[in-house]
């Protein structure tokens, strides 16, 4: 590649946001699709470029809130993201990997309409909300076949993304071993990425909060095996959060930890709380730096860019 085209390559961020300017599209008319499959397909797999680029970038914009336009359409981008670097972990082929991507992407369209009211509510949802809720992974799948999709694990996925191994789950109340890993892993994406964006209604939960919820939650139980694999692959701190360190700076994460545990932080204010500039490099390994808490970006106060951490691959 020459040093024009180079410049002219988006960056992570302009990939993701490109996706999910697509993405919202095709979901709002996929009524009136009938071979929406390559489309999707073509979505899911410049996600997992964008994610394979910089999967520290793909992941901080998660949490930093950098991928624009509505929750809904969002937060199946970012479900995206985590799915795909969980297959990556598990070792999943490209083809594999790009069926996953696409579940992700269109595993709530049944419900597309109802999520920005469901998200402003400041009260608990109606028995008839509630309703729907529980009926949005079927009402996906029919919508899926209408639009020419055909793909049995797929359709699989979005069918049984809220069934768990128990029973307890819906629609249907599926049990295992019938619920499959892969639906499981989108099960654990979903959820996780639900807990980490802030709404309307609430702030975002740190991180390794949200993996705690996941293990510790009890109506929902999730696979052992597989939350271990997801939070080794994602760790309880990933890029983009928000952390006080051992010394009183407060800065982000910027890098998931290296073969010894160590990650990269820089630091965006000191412990007297002056600014930092430029942000200052640490590493977490070093003892005055290391991570003694993470922080909500209420809590935080911080306000930076992305690219002033990670630079032209941030950039919007």
């Amino acid at each position: 590649m020459n040093q024009t085209s180079a410049l002219a390559a988006p960056s992570v961020l302009q990939q993701l946001n490109f996706s999910n300017q697509r993405l919202d599209k095709l979901l709002h008319d996929l009524r009136n699709a009938h071979q929406a499959e390559e489309e999707i397909r073509a979505i899911a797999r410049q996600v997992m470029q964008a994610v394979d680029s910089n999967p520290d970038v793909a992941l901080a914009s998660i949490l930093l809130c950098q991928i624009a336009g509505s929750y809904a359409v969002r937060h199946c981008i970012e479900t995206a993201i985590v799915t795909i670097i969980a297959a990556r972990g598990l070792q999943l082929d490209q083809a594999h990997t790009v069926t996953l991507a696409a579940a992700a992407l269109t595993m709530n369209v049944g419900m597309l309409r109802h999520n920005e009211s469901f998200q402003h509510k400041s009260s608990m949802l109606s028995r008839e909300e509630m309703a729907i809720v529980r009926r949005h992974p079927e009402e996906s799948v029919n919508l899926l076949k209408h639009a020419g999709i055909e793909d049995d694990e797929w359709i699989s996925c979005v069918q049984l993304h809220h069934e768990n191994d128990d029973g307890s789950g819906y629609p249907a109340g599926v049990a295992s071993p019938e619920v499959t890993r892969n639906a499981k892993l989108l099960s654990l994406a979903d959820r996780y990425c639900a807990q980490v964006s802030a709404r309307n209604y609430r702030r975002s939960i740190v991180p390794d909060q949200a993996l705690r919820n996941l293990q510790e939650d009890r109506q929902a139980p999730v696979d052992a095996s597989l939350l271990q694999q997801f939070r080794h692959e994602l760790g309880d701190y990933p890029p983009g959060t928000l952390v006080r360190l051992h010394n009183g700076e407060l800065g982000v994460v910027s890098s998931r930890a290296d073969a010894a545990g160590s990650q990269q932080i820089y630091s965006l204010r000191a412990d007297d709380g002056s600014a930092l500039t430029p942000p200052a490099p640490r590493t977490s390994n070093a003892p005055e730096y290391a991570i003694s808490a993470t922080l909500n970006e209420d809590e935080a106060g911080l306000r930076f860019s992305m690219k002033q951490i990670w630079g032209a691959a941030a950039s919007l």
